[in-house]
């Protein structure tokens, strides 16, 4: 997991943030790490929770800098990206609702962090939550859990750039999206695209002319349709050829 600290921009905080048991209401506690704790345990941890929120594009916390805090992003959508000596972008994931950064062996944030849309985080400190997961064993082996599937996300993720051609980059990653956002809302046919074709482009290693092309190619061959917020996915049968091709 990712490297955090708090932003350095001022956070706001949300408008339910002094309820009782904000973490016990929380909309994505089902899809986090969160999920492994009773209520009483839930408790304590919302004791030790800032409920934030950021504006779009807000930097949550910058590559390089000290590292003093972890989020669980409970609204909107957020890019994690890595500026290279030369100056370009590497984009090397984008984090949405139930996503949890933080707790790194680093003390520098490796990556850092901005928001795709208007969000909302909670936000604990560093040490205090490193001690309440080694108290509480079922929620060290969740963060485990969720460790390795980072891992599988970043092992497919070379597998793409490395492998495969432009129209199937595009269409693994429609589809990696879309499962992703089925397990918050429950659609199957739907992915949306908080992120501009720049954003893809630099995820998946293709300038943004190709990123258009290929989504054009995808909707005249009535694979995907575009709406004003993403994708609907015509025929989920060809897209999943394209991708494990």
């Amino acid at each position: 997991m990712l490297d955090v600290q708090a932003p350095d921009a001022p956070l706001t905080l949300c408008p339910n943030s002094n309820a009782s048991s904000e973490c016990a209401h929380c909309k994505v506690r089902a899809l986090s790490v969160c999920s492994a704790l009773e209520a009483e345990e839930l408790a304590a941890l919302d004791k030790l929770a800032r409920h934030v929120s950021f504006e779009k594009h807000q930097t949550i916390f910058a590559q390089g800098e000290a590292s003093h805090s972890v989020f669980n992003i409970t609204s909107g959508s957020v890019r994690l990206f890595k500026l290279l000596p030369d100056g370009r972008r590497q984009i090397v994931g984008f984090a949405l609702p139930g996503d949890f950064l933080g707790l790194s062996l680093s003390e520098r944030n490796a990556f850092s962090v901005e928001t795709l849309s208007i969000a909302s985080a909670c936000q604990f400190p560093r040490a205090a939550f490193s001690e309440l997961a080694d108290a509480k064993p079922h929620l060290l082996r969740r963060l485990y859990d969720m460790a390795g599937h980072e891992l599988s996300l970043a092992q497919d993720q070379m597998v793409i750039l490395g492998r495969r051609t432009a129209e199937e980059k595009v269409a693994a990653f429609l589809l990696g999206l879309r499962k992703r956002w089925a397990r918050i809302d429950g659609s199957t046919v739907r992915a949306p695209l908080p992120m501009s074709r720049q954003d893809i482009g630099d995820f998946l290693g293709l300038t943004v002319e190709t990123v258009s092309r290929m989504m054009t190619k995808l909707a005249r061959d009535k694979i995907i349709v575009i709406v004003p917020d993403g994708v609907r996915l015509l025929d989920l049968a060809r897209l999943e050829a394209l991708a494990e091709t």
